[in-house]
């Protein structure tokens, strides 16, 4: 009798993080740019390896026609948004493990310069190190994306409290793997329009 296959390595759940209301930007970063940067940031994670991709809506209401969805793609709506990132993390998580996903890959819609190239190179690191645990760094500073494979799942959602997601728990993990992607990305995240925009 022949030996079984083994079985496919399950999917990272790409997660766009867009509840937030973008107090300092003026409007819900999910809207920005007339949706240019979620529909970015869904590409980015799809491009990348990610399937599905989940947008985690909050401040917009949870009607997903509130924002302009890219093809084939979820939404889900935080009902406790404003408690916090935590909230959201955690409804990530959940959503993840709902499908069956063995990593989870936290993107946040206000980074429009992160391209598929650096969540593919940051995924990769993940699934080929012991930890499961992988982030983006520019310039020696952590940034996003971070992908988290399901065994570190339940701790990050004990942890995580108000507006400290998932970095209460990876602040704590010396096996981080950090993944240099200076020569593809800024990382730069946006707080505020620009002027004359």
């Amino acid at each position: 009798m022949p030996p079984a296959a083994p079985s496919a390595p399950r999917s990272c759940a790409g997660i766009v993080l867009a509840a937030g209301a973008g107090t300092r930007y003026g409007k819900p970063k999910a809207l920005a740019e007339n949706g240019a940067w979620l529909r970015a940031a869904v590409t980015a994670l799809r491009a990348g390896g990610c399937d599905p991709v989940i947008v985690m809506l909050g401040a917009t209401g949870p009607d997903p026609e509130a924002v302009a969805l890219p093809p084939h793609t979820r939404s889900h709506w935080v009902a406790d948004w404003a408690s916090g990132l935590s909230a959201t993390v955690r409804a990530s998580l959940r959503a993840a493990a709902a499908i069956d996903s063995r990593y989870v890959a936290f993107l946040p819609v206000d980074i429009p310069d992160i391209g598929p190239d650096v969540v593919a190179r940051v995924l990769a690191a993940a699934r080929s190190s012991e930890s499961g645990l992988a982030r983006a760094v520019f310039h020696a500073t952590p940034g996003h994306p971070v992908v988290i494979e399901n065994k570190h799942w339940d701790a990050i959602s004990e942890l995580a409290v108000g507006d400290h997601g998932a970095g209460s728990y990876l602040g704590t993990r010396q096996d981080m793997v950090c993944v240099t992607c200076d020569d593809l990305a800024t990382g730069a995240d946006r707080d505020f329009p620009e002027v004359g925009a």
